[in-house]
């Protein structure tokens, strides 16, 4: 039996979790605008599953992992986003970043350089 203070089993654990997808949303970009990205993380990461077919929960998932030095979570995010939209050059930068910030330069270096010509970005000779 719960005590007044305990929480049902099948209750959610906080409040981020309620509300509409829209209004989740909305509450992961407070905490992502506050630097929370560990809370905005945790919010978004169920929102993110509900909507697979959107990017924009997916990639502000992947941005709070990697603020929040959740980076092996943040490579995964990313990697699936560019399995999904392989032309999306801001995932590419993300990603090149995340495996430099794990000390995987050699790794990171095409994605960087993919990134950088998708955007435009031509190395002068």
């Amino acid at each position: 039996m719960n005590s007044p203070t305990s929480t049902p089993t099948n209750a959610p654990t906080t409040y981020f979790e309620h509300g509409t997808a829209a209004e989740r949303w909305e509450r992961a970009l407070l905490f992502f605008d506050a630097k929370e990205y560990a809370t905005a993380a945790a919010i978004l990461d169920p929102l993110a599953g509900e909507t697979p077919d959107q990017l924009a929960p997916r990639l502000l998932l992947a941005r709070a992992y990697y603020h929040s030095a959740q980076l092996s979570r943040a490579e995964r995010e990313l990697r699936a986003i560019l399995e999904r939209w392989p032309v999306e050059d801001y995932a590419q930068l993300m990603l090149g970043r995340t495996l430099e910030r794990q000390g995987r330069a050699d790794e990171a270096r095409p994605h960087l350089r993919m990134a950088a010509a998708m955007a435009g970005e031509f190395p002068e000779h």
